[in-house]
Order: structure tokens, then C-alpha cells, then sequence
């Protein structure tokens, strides 16, 4: 096979140092070669300059050290002679241990493309090859990506070639002494790799569990799946959760705890598995159903991605909310589910929502846009002035669904499929799905669409819900919902949040507050009460309506007056017709 216009070398420079090498070959570069590295990776909508970690860049050309201008943050031009070798290198500081940026240390590597590859300016269709160095030093460690090999070791170790610049960057490479297994899922080869799994991980559950997963949304998806094989990496820490999706791969991070467990006795199978776990099969549902909506069906803003700027959309609540909507959806259509534990997921996303108070201040297509200033820049007013595209654009999937199947007779899987079909599976608009909508259902659904989507009026959920055989019930909300307070308690009550409107604001609680204690009564009937967990309240409050809360804020103590509010209720899903159910969620 003739060698790449552009190929890439990685190999660790410094292990304990958290270095990447890299070397860059450009075969034939233009006389004023321009070169940039991503602020941002595809996924994730938050300029994160990744340049920041890159050093000791230099060129060389015909053995010769050649000078490099720094254009602005994360672009470089090198003038050199026209269509002669020239090439690169570099290092990379890898110390981030989410699934955006890349991490290397004494037990793992792991790097995504947008940190690691320079883009070559005007060259970024040609193919890209990427070889991996095996360290000697490391004669356990193995490689896996979801890039082509073409010639690699039993270790994974060698060459692999991608089309274009972005399917590198969309490919992320695991490197370690990690757990692998693999299965197939309607006819397509599926790998799945474990970095940190403890001894007592269940490896063939979690094989078995997300063959389930991948079969149901293939099927969901025409029973053709776009890719040829995938790849899914998962690293087991002791706190993380997230993921990133990519064409035929994903990323995933997860408690060590919520893994499936062997029993240590016998080495049986766990008859349960921890609650956690349900959490991380959600997870793999979600990144495997981006596989389709929005790694291939997506908003036209991302037909081409700018690597250098903000790339901007109203629609994340589709493609981001509706994936949200399946994810948990398609365990129960799995069979890992059943229909009370399903029933109990959409429960605490509707009770989610209805808990945050910027729902009515910004709409979830706004919330869509505002992403790269405001979903991944959470503060301690976040909740107060936005909405997530994930959880209320779920809930906006939920009322198109129940509407359809009430109204139209149709469904929104058959949304879903027409539109893949209508774009193949390309890019697409809001018009696209309006379109879609009305010819399914021979009605227009622009009311519905500007009222969810692009106002802030609630959704007709309990409406819906019990139409189709669910029943809505109260049952008493926590305390912290109550007096309208979001708090940490690992060491004391920590507050993070004050809610808008809420007893805890009336009150003058502000972010960042330790609320010590309270006091009750007065004169000789006044009692003082250190607290270490906010359910303690009720207990030291007793039938008092009113108490001072003492608080520590810049080393000072501040006695605040609350009033205790009255009993609220919270939103719990139960099945009233089960045949209903069973119409909508099978």
C-alpha cells in the first residue's frame, strides 16, 4: 500500500512526565505551510484549547532545522521548499483523565485526536496514517482503535490508516494492560476494552448486556448498521462518569463499583448487580445510539466541523435530548429493564426538570445554542438561569412520541427512520423534522415544536402519561427540594446551589456557605444544634416553624432567619394499564 500523503507517529516520551511524542510527516507541503491544532472536540461544545499542552515544536526539511511562525493560539506557518518532505515533531502533555483530551501515566494512555494531531491546512481530505509505538519498557501494554489497520501486531501495536483528517481525530486510541472481549452484533464485530476492572469484574455479563444493546438499536436503526466493526473503551475509576461518542467507537468512563461482579467464593455470577450498573448500561445505550443521530444523521451547522471556532446549533435537544429519550428506552425494548424500573428513569428526569428553575428562563433550542458558554461552563447559578438540551429535549421526544401514538398512529421510532432515510443519514434541519412529522401524521406540529422546543412553557406530561396507561402519583419531596437547596455533604453541609425563589433564598443562604447549625426557641428555651447532614433539620427543628440557621461564609458567621416550608411532592410513575404500557414502551 503507498504511504499516506500525511502519516503521524505517537510513542511515550516521558511516562512519568505524562508525554506524548509525536512526529508528523507532510510528503508533498506547500511553500507557506499552515498547520493548527483544535480548540475543541466534536461532542463536547467547549472551546478547550487543547494547544495548551502542546511543546518543543520544531520542522525539519532535507535535514535542515527550519524556522516556525506562531500565528495566534493554536496555528503555526513554516516556509520551506514546495513538495519536498517536511517534517514535525512535537510533544504532548497528556494529565486529563476525561474522554476529551488525553492522559498517559505509569497504568494508562489514552488520547483523542483533536489533542494530539496538528491538522495540515488544505490537505485535511488526503489519507492520514497513524502508527503506534509499542514502548519496550511496557511489554504488557496493548493498542486499540476503531481507525483501519494496516499493519499492526497481535499487541495492536503498528500502522493504521484513516480517509480523511476527520476520521483520525474521530478515532481514539486506548493504550494499556487493559481486559478485552468482543462478540458480534447482527452480523457487525463489536470490541469492547476495560481499563482499571477489578478482579472481580464480570466481563462476559457486560458482553452479553451490551450485545443486547447494540442488536436492539441496529434493529431499531433498519437492521443495517453503518459501521464495519466498533470499538467501545471503557476506563473503571473510583469517581467518573461520562462518555463521547465517535463514528464506529466511544469512550466511556464509570465508577469501578458500577461494574458487573463476580461473587469471590465460587466465582457465580451476581445475582444483582449494583444499581450503578443499570447507570452504565444507559450510558453504552446513549454513545451506541449517537453512532447514528449525530455522528451521521446531524444538524447542518456540522456538516463540515471549524476545529478552530464555535461551531453553533439550535437542535442539541434532538440530537442530544431524543438520544437521551432512547438510551434507557431501548434497555427496557432490550429486556435488562423492566417496565417499573424504566417507569422510575423517566421519573427522575421529569422530576429533574420540574426541579430546576431556569426552565423558565431559557428555552431548550436556546439552551442548545448557549452550550459553549453555558452547559459546559456550570456555576452555581446554572441551575437558576438554564435548562439541559439532555433532560428537557428527552421530555420533548417523550410528548412528540405519546402525541403520535394517540393522535396519528404512528410513533416517533418511525420519525426517526424517515428522517435517516429523507437525509441518508446526512445532515438535517428542524424543517426536515417538521416535514417528517406532518407527513406521518397529516397534521402540522409547528404549535407544538415553537411551544417545547422554543418557548419556556411546561410540557403536558401527566396529560400524556395517562393516556397511555401510567399513572402519576405525589409522594413527599426531599428537603433539600423543599427549602430549595442543592448541597454536598462529605464533609459537613456544604451549600453548591440556592434555587431560585426557594425558602433558602428568602432566607439569604448564597453558594459557597457551610451551614453549621441551627437554633430554635429563645430565651431559656432556646436550644443550639450542630448539624452534619441536612436531614437532621426535621429533627432539631421539631414542630417549630421557623429557625436560624448558622452559617460560616469567608471565615464569618452569619445567623440567617428560614422559615420552614411546607410539605412538596415530587412526581413517581406507576403502571394503571399495563397493556397500554406495554403499546408504547415494546
Amino acid at each position: 500500500m503507498a504511504l499516506a500523503a500525511i502519516s503521524y507517529e505517537v510513542q511515550i516520551a516521558n511516562l512519568h512526565a505524562h508525554l506524548f511524542s509525536v512526529s508528523l510527516t507532510i510528503e508533498r507541503p506547500t511553500a507557506l505551510q499552515k498547520l493548527s491544532l483544535p480548540v475543541w472536540i466534536p461532542g463536547s461544545y467547549l472551546v478547550r484549547e487543547f494547544s495548551k499542552n502542546l511543546q518543543q515544536l520544531q520542522a525539519r526539511q532535507l535535514g535542515k532545522l527550519l524556522t516556525i511562525t506562531q500565528l495566534d493560539k493554536c496555528s503555526w506557518q513554516i516556509q520551506c521548499t514546495e513538495g519536498k518532505p517536511l517534517v514535525l515533531s512535537y510533544q504532548i502533555y497528556a494529565f486529563d483523565s476525561s474522554v476529551r483530551t488525553a492522559w498517559l501515566d505509569a497504568t494508562r494512555g489514552f488520547f483523542n485526536g483533536t489533542s494530539v494531531f496538528l491538522r495540515v491546512l488544505g490537505q485535511e481530505d488526503v489519507p492520514h496514517a497513524l502508527t503506534l509505538l509499542a514502548d519496550r519498557k511496557l511489554p504488557d501494554w496493548r493498542a486499540a482503535t476503531g481507525l483501519a489497520p494496516r499493519k499492526i501486531n497481535q499487541r495492536g501495536f503498528g500502522s493504521y490508516l484513516a480517509t480523511d483528517y476527520d476520521e483520525l481525530v474521530d478515532s481514539p486510541v486506548e493504550l494499556g494492560a487493559f481486559w478485552s472481549g468482543s462478540f458480534v452484533a447482527c452480523g457487525v464485530p463489536h470490541r469492547f476494552v476495560v481499563a482499571g476492572a477489578p478482579p472481580g469484574f464480570d466481563g462476559k455479563r457486560l458482553l452479553a448486556d451490551t450485545r443486547k444493546i447494540c442488536e436492539a438499536e441496529i434493529r431499531f436503526w433498519h437492521g443495517k448498521p453503518p459501521h464495519r466493526n466498533y470499538l467501545f473503551m471503557l476506563n473503571a475509576v473510583d469517581e467518573g462518569y461520562g462518555g463521547l461518542e465517535h463514528r464506529n467507537s466511544t469512550a466511556l468512563i464509570c465508577k469501578r463499583k458500577d461494574l458487573p461482579r463476580l461473587k469471590h467464593e465460587s466465582g457465580a455470577v451476581e445475582k444483582k448487580a449494583p444499581e450503578g450498573y443499570t447507570t452504565l448500561l444507559g450510558l453504552i445505550s446513549h454513545e451506541y445510539f449517537h453512532t447514528w443521530n449525530v455522528k451521521r444523521l446531524r444538524p447542518t451547522e456540522f456538516t463540515r466541523f471549524d476545529y478552530a471556532n464555535e461551531n453553533y446549533t439550535e437542535l442539541l435537544w434532538f440530537f442530544e435530548g431524543f438520544t437521551s429519550y432512547y438510551d434507557d428506552l431501548l434497555l427496557h425494548r432490550s429486556g435488562l429493564i423492566d417496565q417499573a424500573t424504566y417507569l422510575a428513569l423517566l421519573g427522575k428526569t421529569i422530576n429533574q426538570v420540574a426541579q430546576t428553575p431556569g426552565r423558565a428562563i431559557q428555552s431548550v433550542a436556546q439552551a442548545s445554542f448557549d452550550a459553549w458558554v453555558k452547559y459546559y461552563r456550570q456555576d452555581e447559578n446554572t441551575a437558576n438561569a438554564t435548562i439541559s438540551y439532555y433532560t428537557k429535549g428527552s421530555l420533548v421526544a417523550l410528548c412528540l412520541d405519546l402525541t403520535l401514538r394517540q393522535k396519528a398512529k404512528s410513533s416517533l421510532d418511525a420519525v426517526m427512520r424517515s428522517l435517516w432515510q429523507r437525509s441518508q443519514g446526512g445532515p438535517m434541519t428542524e424543517a426536515d423534522l417538521l416535514d417528517v412529522l406532518e407527513k406521518l401524521s397529516g397534521r402540522s406540529f409547528q404549535k407544538e415544536i415553537s411551544r417545547w422546543v422554543h418557548s419556556c412553557s411546561e410540557l403536558p406530561l401527566q396529560s400524556l402519561l395517562e393516556q397511555h396507561g401510567v399513572s402519576v402519583q405525589q409522594e413527599p419531596a426531599g428537603l433539600a427540594q423543599r427549602l430549595g437547596l442543592r448541597v454536598s455533604e462529605s464533609a459537613g453541609v456544604q451549600i453548591k446551589s440556592v434555587l431560585r425563589g426557594g425558602a433558602a433564598e428568602l432566607a439569604g443562604f448564597a453558594a459557597g456557605d457551610e451551614w453549621l447549625a441551627l437554633e430554635t426557641g429563645s430565651g431559656h428555651q432556646a436550644s443550639s444544634w450542630r448539624l452534619s447532614k441536612l436531614d437532621e433539620v426535621p429533627l432539631y427543628a421539631g414542630a417549630a416553624s421557623k429557625v436560624a440557621a448558622l452559617v460560616a461564609r469567608d471565615k464569618r458567621i452569619l445567623k440567617l432567619s428560614l422559615k420552614l416550608p411546607p410539605p412538596a411532592s415530587s412526581w413517581s410513575l406507576a403502571v394503571r394499564d399495563k397493556e397500554l404500557v406495554g403499546q408504547w414502551l415494546n
